[in-house]
């Protein structure tokens, strides 16, 4: 009785650990709750096992309420298959290689985004990377960082 006993709580102890160790970017975001339509892009555009990588990611992450803002239609339409390119550009123009936390940013520092173009951050009057507002800062993730924006970036076309 006591060996199964120890084997269970072995078994129990080894799960909670896995699971522990298990809050990359996307575990991070779903169990935040404010991002399902970030996290639908992320599916849509075949991105969720690039984002549970090794990383180190930078993820500047738009709330549901940021893709709420954009036009009417705007998210039903990328999410669309034949969109997929598109949403895959709109989306990687929000993660930067390597972890950026807060503390590293400088008013006017530009980073090269994975989609391939920059970003531009402004500390005056609260910090800021293109026109989105950084909600929430340095959440961290096992394989990167997550700074909640207030806004969707567009990449230049």
């Amino acid at each position: 009785m006591t060996m199964i006993r120890a084997a269970l709580l072995g078994a129990v102890s080894l799960f909670a650990v896995s699971s522990a160790s298990a809050a990359d970017i996307v575990d991070t975001a779903v169990a935040n709750g404010s991002f399902k339509t970030l996290v639908a892009a992320v599916q849509a555009a075949g991105l969720v096992e690039t984002l549970k990588g090794p990383g180190p990611f930078t993820v500047f992450a738009p709330t549901d309420e940021a893709f709420a803002a954009l036009p009417a239609g705007t998210v039903d339409d990328l999410l669309k298959p034949e969109n997929k390119d598109k949403l895959t550009a709109i989306l990687t123009y929000h993660v930067v290689p390597g972890r950026v936390m807060s503390a590293d940013l400088t008013d006017g520092l530009k980073s090269k985004t994975v989609q391939g173009s920059e970003v531009t951050f402004d500390l005056d009057g609260g910090a800021k990377v293109n026109d989105a507002k950084v909600v929430t800062a340095d959440v961290a993730a096992d394989n990167g960082v997550i700074h909640v924006i207030d806004r969707v970036m567009l990449p230049p076309m």
